[in-house]
């Protein structure tokens, strides 16, 4: 994990469906994604299939239109199938707030570094 000036970079294993393949994808941790963006060539790759297309607004104020998917997320000892976005070249790859809430982690508010969640939200 790495720590920059507000931005925090991990790099996670991204598995396809059924675990045969997988990739590391090195991603901004972004809270404020609710889905991960992972290029579209290693999903691809890796044997992940579109289930729908999504409408997204960008932090900018732009509408985009991207294909997702499901994969399983690897980061700090857990895995979670979490929803993926099929990034285009421009767009942003980050780990979205889905995958993290999923993998039970969460951002240190002080520190910026990723860690386990204490507890999950219940109710």
């Amino acid at each position: 994990m790495v720590v920059g000036v507000g931005h925090t970079y991990v790099k996670v294993v991204v598995h396809n469906p059924d675990l045969s393949r997988c990739t590391e994808v090195e991603l901004l941790v972004d809270t404020g994604s609710t889905y991960t963006w992972i290029p579209q060539e290693k999903l691809n790759e890796l044997g992940v299939k579109p289930v729908t297309a999504r409408r997204f607004a960008t932090i900018d104020g732009r509408r985009l239109e991207r294909s997702i998917g499901e994969a399983s997320i690897e980061l700090m000892g857990e895995r979670a199938t979490s929803m993926v976005v099929f990034a285009q070249e421009k767009d942003a790859k980050v780990l979205g707030v889905h995958a993290l809430e999923g993998l039970g982690l969460e951002v240190d508010p002080n520190t910026k570094a990723v860690r386990k969640a204490e507890a999950l939200l219940a109710i």
